[in-house]
């Protein structure tokens, strides 16, 4: 096994947040930017399970390399869910990060602060293709992250819907945050840090 691993995302914030925390010694990690790849997987999944486990497998086969895919969203609970996994696409195709946290701060106009609970939810998955000794083994590994959408954007960091998500035990948004501190509480970060245990038993193994 070739020591890479393919961060499977088009979107540059999430892959700068896998490189920041996943970076291993002797572990090359790459982008599909860096493959020149720009076929876009089709996310039919109905949960964030599916879709990640979709990305993980339509890339590393596509690559031949050891993959590691997310699907990520927030769930709002006064929408019943919402965005959920359509998070990325909420209003439509064509639509920028700040179109889609103004079209959920207008669908959410009447709720009352009482009533704003959400939480970031994230499922990263592991592929190994094309390896006997795995057998095509997928890892998946879950993370959240418990907030309150605010009444407006707030803060320029971070990416998504960030300026709206308020984190009570910090008394800021997660566009307020240093990448540090959203490393330790977001739910991304929660599952990369178990997800790169799986990275280095998975290399280790290989490398033996």
């Amino acid at each position: 096994m070739d020591n890479k691993l393919l961060i499977a995302s088009h979107n540059s914030g999430k892959v700068e947040e896998f490189r920041r925390m996943l970076e291993l010694d002797s572990i090359e990690l790459l982008s599909l930017r860096d493959l020149g790849i720009t076929f876009e997987a089709v996310e039919c999944g109905k949960t964030f399970q599916e879709n990640s486990e979709i990305k993980a497998k339509v890339y590393g086969n596509l690559s031949g390399l050891v993959t590691l895919a997310d699907d990520s969203g927030l769930s709002v609970d006064s929408l019943n869910g919402d965005p959920g996994v359509r998070s990325a696409r909420y209003g439509g195709d064509g639509l920028s990060d700040e179109d889609r946290v103004q079209l959920l701060l207008k669908n959410m106009r009447e709720i009352p602060s009482s009533e704003r609970n959400a939480r970031f939810i994230a499922v990263l998955t592991l592929f190994i293709p094309n390896d006997k000794k795995s057998n095509n083994k997928l890892i998946s590994i879950a993370g959240t992250c418990d907030g309150i959408i605010a009444d407006k954007p707030v803060g320029s960091n971070g990416f998504g819907y960030d300026p709206i998500f308020y984190v009570p035990s910090l008394g800021k948004t997660t566009a307020q945050i240093s990448s540090l501190e959203k490393d330790s509480i977001s739910h991304r970060g929660k599952a990369l840090k178990k997800m790169r245990i799986e990275v280095q038993k998975l290399y280790n193994k290989n490398n033996d």
